[in-house]
């Protein structure tokens, strides 16, 4: 999976429509090798966009878990503690 997808479930707050369009936007740009289409392509990888975070708000609105919400700011510590570790700035 890209990098930069984050996973948007089980989190509070829940993710925001900005959140859900920005991981649908790289998706897109991943399935099509293409971070900025052509003229003539503009529309159709607009429309993925769209349809994309529509069928992924979907998604998350009809997720059931049985766990507790995540907090964000705590999953963000930890991920920036990783990175100190893997990248030796810690």
């Amino acid at each position: 999976m890209c990098r930069n997808i984050r996973t948007l479930h089980n989190f509070e707050p829940r993710a925001t429509s900005e959140e859900v369009e920005a991981a649908a936007l790289q998706y897109v740009r991943k399935i099509s090798g293409s971070t900025k289409p052509s003229k003539a392509n503009q529309d159709v990888f607009d429309e993925a966009v769209q349809e994309i975070a529509h069928i992924t708000q979907h998604l998350l609105d009809h997720l059931t878990t049985h766990s507790p919400a995540r907090n964000r700011d705590e999953e963000a510590a930890k991920a920036r503690a990783r990175a100190a570790v893997r990248f030796g700035t810690a």
